[in-house]
């Protein structure tokens, strides 16, 4: 069986530290910790084999695949699901891992805490700033929860990216090389389009034409540390792992599996 839709479910851990320094939490419980009803829906070769209340986005993927390496010829059918591969953990204090159990890995490194800026008039007029931690969490194949299958992301748990140690992540300026589209979308008529992003990720999935917005939490643009528009907590830790998602795969450090192309392994997008 080769991958057909194997989609990221980020596990948000939104665990502010305390403004004075102070850096707490607990360390990830994989039973209790992740969202197993989240897998569902599971197809197998396009017959749903467990159903589940996410969305199942359609692909173009065929129900029976063909993969090939070198000499070796795989054929078997498709396989779909929500596999939970990432964990993504949003903090105001750099180097305070919650997730770690409220560990603190400053290696030297100055890191950016701006917090967040007050208003008094409205709070969706407040900015704020925030670090991003992103972590290997193949839940289903550390576990070994399926085992006979090449579906699941056969990697070990690590933290692999802290965005302390990115410079870019608090220059929009120089971020730009990254996100240089954004000048298509600073204006009345794409903020707009946003709202109809707005209401489709409320009912069931986003959309992906509108890809400059990331549902009702905000734009995509810059991709940065920056939330402009802060509205509370959720809003601007859910908007930044968006952001933080596309500055990956635009480095090319995260890669795409699911659809047809998705069926015999991951590819860049």
């Amino acid at each position: 069986m080769k991958r057909s839709l194997l989609m990221l479910l980020l596990s948000f851990c939104f665990a502010a530290s305390a403004s004075a320094g102070n850096c707490e939490g607990r360390i990830i419980n994989p039973i209790t910790d992740v969202c197993w009803s989240c897998v569902f829906p599971i197809k197998l070769g396009g017959v749903t084999l467990s159903s589940g209340k996410n969305a199942d986005p359609e692909t173009d993927a065929n129900r029976l695949c063909l993969c090939a390496s070198g000499a070796n010829i795989t054929v078997g059918l498709n396989m779909s699901f929500w596999e939970p591969l990432r964990t993504a953990e949003v903090v105001r204090t750099p180097y305070c891992f919650p997730s770690l159990g409220g560990m603190e890995l400053n290696v030297g490194i100055r890191a950016p805490a701006h917090g967040r800026t007050p208003n008094k008039s409205t709070s969706a007029q407040r900015s704020s700033f925030y670090q991003v931690h992103w972590y290997f969490t193949p839940w289903l194949f550390i576990l070994e929860v399926l085992l006979d299958t090449k579906c699941l992301e056969q990697s070990a748990w690590d933290l692999a990216y802290m965005t302390e140690l990115d410079p870019l992540w608090d220059d929009s300026v120089t971020t730009f090389f990254l996100n240089p589209d954004a000048s298509l979308f600073a204006n009345p008529a794409a903020a707009a389009a946003c709202a109809a992003d707005c209401v489709a990720a409320t009912s069931s999935l986003p959309v992906s034409e509108l890809y400059w917005c990331a549902g009702c939490h905000g734009g995509i643009f810059p991709l940065t540390g920056w939330v402009g528009s802060h509205v509370h907590f959720p809003q601007a830790s859910s908007l930044l792992v968006a952001r933080f998602t596309m500055k990956l795969h635009r480095s090319g450090l995260q890669w795409a599996a699911y659809g047809e192309k998705g069926q015999c392994g991951p590819y860049l997008e």
